[in-house]
């Protein structure tokens, strides 16, 4: 069995983390905005997302000898450890809760506001909690300061989704096309779109082809046209349901760490004397099981009972849907691997310090500009405010870095 036992690997794996984390929300983004149904995308991200835990405990955690207090994954497989693997269950049931909240709340506020207000939210819960989880291997003194940056960030990206809400709305007023925005707050349906990517009939999966020319981003045409092509709509809708999604899906990334943390190191001694502790790759495979379980299941469900305004769909209707399902499988790979790689860091330097992957809003933010020309045409206000967002976070994620640990492993 493969195992972290230094600084070094773990920050370099906490890096490849950050990646990852950082990209595949990124890939679900683009399908939304071009108009694939959620409960698609999510099926498929599921899928993979699993097939990642298999391939690290099969890899990583059947490789060699087993060590002392460390059995190899198929070994531990048959022990008498359900407490501990009740722990990593209960943590993927709250990432996959948080991982489907914010599938919808990236359509209300963006990619970037939802990625900074959830992940500062984990650091500012989770990483504390850890701490105390972690007998304090980590620096207090380092820690706590780069907990207060985060916390700092929320506001700042609270204030950047407002005054970027209201620099759309003034662009919406002053449109020569804002007659198109019905009064229910959806879009009237028009020819200046990609029809390929508005799904005509869900049950058989068909589609136009015809492809017309596209706004440029940052322009009220261009929100126009998004808002057509995307399956949530969002125009009309309370400025606050996005922002109340968001920090629901923060409470539960806030809470999924720990609960991993408890199942790989049992400090509340729920395990029977003699039994070893799950190793990390064993509890990774459980806590995908229960994540992957749980997002399929609501996924199905709706299907046939959708929310916020997205339309109804079967599952032989996700089944033909192979529009872009590449992208959807390559994004739990991505998700899948990255908080794999997250753990193995925690448990070789602490997870409080492991919670500094949570940089990813950095990496969000990037491919949010890059991608779909995020706060294009946007006011000084709003890129003032994103500029000071961007320093705490990385402000924060650096002091966090600096107080990482090293974990007995007697």
């Amino acid at each position: 069995m493969y195992v972290i036992e230094d600084k070094g690997g773990a920050i370099a794996l906490m890096l490849a983390s950050l990646l990852f984390l950082g990209t595949w929300p990124a890939v679900l983004t683009l399908l939304e905005r071009r108009g694939r149904l959620p409960q698609h995308t999510y099926l498929d991200y599921s899928l993979t997302n699993l097939l990642a835990a298999v391939l690290i405990a099969l890899t990583f955690g059947q490789l060699g000898d087993s060590k002392r207090g460390m059995p190899n994954f198929f070994t531990q497989l048959s022990q008498d450890n359900w407490p501990s693997v009740l722990f990593a269950m209960a943590g993927g049931v709250v990432l996959s809760v948080g991982n489907l909240s914010t599938q919808y709340a990236w359509a209300y506020v963006g990619l970037s506001v939802t990625e900074v207000i959830s992940s500062s939210m984990v650091v500012v819960i989770g990483t504390t909690l850890n701490y105390f989880l972690d007998n304090r291997i980590n620096r207090a003194e380092i820690l706590f300061p780069g907990v207060a940056c985060f916390l700092v960030a929320v506001i700042l990206g609270s204030a950047v989704h407002a005054s970027n809400a209201a620099d759309n709305e003034k662009k919406l007023s002053g449109s020569t096309n804002a007659n198109k925005l019905g009064t229910s707050g959806t879009v009237e349906p028009s020819k200046q779109v990609l029809d390929k990517d508005a799904p005509k009939d869900l049950e058989n999966g068909a589609s136009g082809a015809k492809q017309v020319d596209r706004a440029e981003a940052g322009t009220a045409e261009y929100l126009i046209e998004l808002e057509e092509r995307r399956s949530i709509k969002v125009f009309g809708s309370n400025t606050f349901i996005g922002l109340g999604i968001v920090f629901f899906a923060g409470v539960c990334f806030s809470l999924f760490s720990p609960a991993f943390n408890l199942a790989t190191n049992d400090q509340w001694h729920t395990l029977k004397d003699g039994v070893p502790h799950l190793v990390v790759y064993t509890a990774f495979f459980y806590f995908s099981i229960s994540c992957f379980v749980i997002g399929v299941g609501l996924n199905i469900l709706f299907l046939y009972r959708p929310m916020a305004g997205v339309p109804r769909s079967s599952f032989g209707a996700y089944l033909r849907d192979w529009n872009g399902r590449q992208w959807a499988l390559l994004a739990g790979l991505l998700c899948g691997f990255g908080n794999g790689f997250q753990f193995m860091g925690g448990q070789a330097a602490g997870y409080a310090a492991a919670d500094a992957v949570q940089a990813l809003p950095l990496v969000s933010t990037f491919w949010g500009v890059l991608l779909f020309g995020e706060y294009r045409k946007s006011s000084r206000k709003t890129y003032v405010l994103l500029g000071f967002m961007l320093f705490m976070f990385v402000a924060a994620v650096a002091v966090l870095m600096a107080s990482s640990g090293h974990r007995s492993t007697e």
